[in-house]
């Protein structure tokens, strides 16, 4: 099978598109022949070095990638949700050795869930890690309640925009910030208010917030904090808080979580397929790209400029 082998920590020439083995799989395994598979910041940063990257080096080959959208074709002798030909997806094996960027993956069943039949394979892997991030973040490192209101960071990225969807499904007040020219995206997507961080200060113009969910993270957190009341709740993503900055969460007693680390669930993805069927949410793809043109893909998830998701057909 072809897969994108990552020959070692560095800039997009590092990856090499190879023959390898299909994959063996455990008893608790399920092999996906794949559709689709997504592209997130992390797999740049992974790809660079960055995080637990150093974790890899472990594993030959290594094969980055976690968000897969594909078709069953074995399943391991312990499997009773799976069968031979069912559409699936999910995040695998996250935060370890996903092996996405291939031709077949092999998956825990416990990570995955049946794909809706009324989205197609590039929307489910649009709907992994991304949407994950944003179910968990409302509902398990934070608990998002009705008329929460709740400020979304980014909101026209890949897991804002699932963000600002989700919590209006929870019934919260969003306020999305992104760049002018993505307000209308954002606005659609059913927030409430839209702030142009770039014009505006949302730490001068906010206050008595319930909820921040913060994918920039740095002194962003910091300004965060300052419009949250006492005992709200801010979830950061990426890491790049300081010490400071826990003192001052602490000072005004809130929840915080100061770097959020979404982890692989069937259960979870359940609900997001539930979700996407009942068209509750729906994925933006900003862009489609084939196998052989993973460095391209790589290039315009560093750029920063994505709106929605960026995704690989297989």
């Amino acid at each position: 099978m072809k897969a994108v082998v990552l020959n070692a920590f560095g800039d997009i020439d590092q990856l090499e598109i190879k023959d390898i083995p299909v994959p063996s799989i455990g008893e608790d395994e399920v092999l996906i022949k794949t559709k689709a598979i997504s592209i997130n910041p992390v797999d740049y940063k992974i790809r660079k070095g960055i995080g637990w990257a150093p974790e890899l080096l472990a594993y030959d080959p290594i094969i980055l990638g976690w968000d897969v959208s594909g078709v069953v074709e074995a399943v391991g002798a312990k499997v009773e949700q799976f069968q031979i030909g069912d559409e699936v997806f999910g995040m695998v094996n996250f935060t370890g050795h996903g092996k996405a960027y291939a031709e077949y993956v092999a998956a825990p069943a416990s990570h995955l869930a049946k794909k809706p039949q009324n989205i197609s394979h590039e929307e489910a892997a649009a709907s992994t890690l991304a949407a994950l991030t944003a179910w968990q973040a409302f509902n398990s490192y934070g608990k998002l309640r009705p008329n929460d209101k709740t400020l979304i960071h980014a909101a026209s990225g890949g897991v804002g925009h699932f963000a600002v969807q989700i919590a209006k499904h929870l019934g919260a007040y969003v306020i999305g910030t992104s760049s002018a020219k993505n307000k209308d995206f954002v606005l659609g997507l059913g927030a409430d208010e839209h702030i142009d961080y770039k014009s505006v200060k949302f730490e001068k113009v906010l206050h008595n917030l319930d909820f921040v969910l913060d994918a920039i993270s740095g002194e962003n957190f910091a300004k965060s904090i300052q419009v949250l009341k006492p005992f709200g709740t801010i979830i950061g993503l990426p890491s790049g808080y300081k010490a400071e900055d826990e003192k001052a969460a602490h000072a005004k007693h809130l929840h915080a979580s100061f770097y959020m680390k979404v982890y692989s669930s069937g259960e979870d993805m359940q609900q997001i397929a539930s979700l996407l069927e009942k068209g509750i949410i729906k994925p933006h793809i900003y862009k489609t790209y084939a196998l052989d043109e993973i460095k391209k893909a790589h290039q315009q998830i560093e750029s920063g400029t994505t709106v929605g998701k960026i995704v690989i057909r297989i």
